[in-house]
């Protein structure tokens, strides 16, 4: 009983982070910083010290991964938050799997999108001409000038069909 009593908590959240994505293209610290908390709140007096160090784990993958991402250009402050929260909440498994189904679905996404606007093949020429760019001149410039160029979305239309596709693929 305790265990869907977590998946319930962070379902919550992440209908509420998908409402803000989409409305404001963002996802406040208002929101990600209590989810986090609460994840921790609820595994500790769930579990005690068991279920804070589970909270501390799933918090750490959940961050970790995203900030690379966040890094890289590919997703926000808000979504680096985001994962922590659903680690927080559920542990390394459970954030793991979304983020891997949401890296699916964004992928998806993406290229409907592309087939939507019929911008394809100019995207992937743009893309062979940085990636030249890099190995042949060895200059990163090309690729930092191209991020103008990406495409854009909230990742919550990815996050949270992957969050319930890996919640089903774990239980059902």
């Amino acid at each position: 009983m305790n265990e869907i009593l977590a998946y319930i908590g962070c379902a919550c959240f992440l209908l509420a982070a998908f409402v803000t994505d989409i409305r404001f293209s963002k996802i406040p610290n208002k929101l990600s910083l209590p989810f986090i908390v609460s994840g921790f709140l609820y595994q500790g007096l769930a579990h005690g010290w068991g279920g804070l160090l589970f909270s501390a784990k799933g918090f750490a993958a959940g961050f970790a991964v995203l900030l690379i991402l966040y890094l890289l250009g590919a997703v926000g402050a808000g979504d680096v938050k985001l994962f922590a929260g659903i680690g927080a909440w559920t542990g390394v498994l459970f954030a793991a799997q979304t983020l891997l189904y949401s890296i699916l679905f964004a992928a998806a996404i993406g290229i409907g999108i592309l087939c939507w606007r019929r911008e394809g093949m100019v995207r992937v020429k743009r893309m062979f001409k940085s990636l030249a760019g890099l190995v042949v001149f060895r200059n990163r410039g090309a690729l930092a000038a191209d991020r103008v160029n990406h495409l854009t979305f909230p990742f919550m239309w990815a996050v949270l069909p992957g969050a319930f596709v890996g919640y089903f693929y774990m239980y059902l």
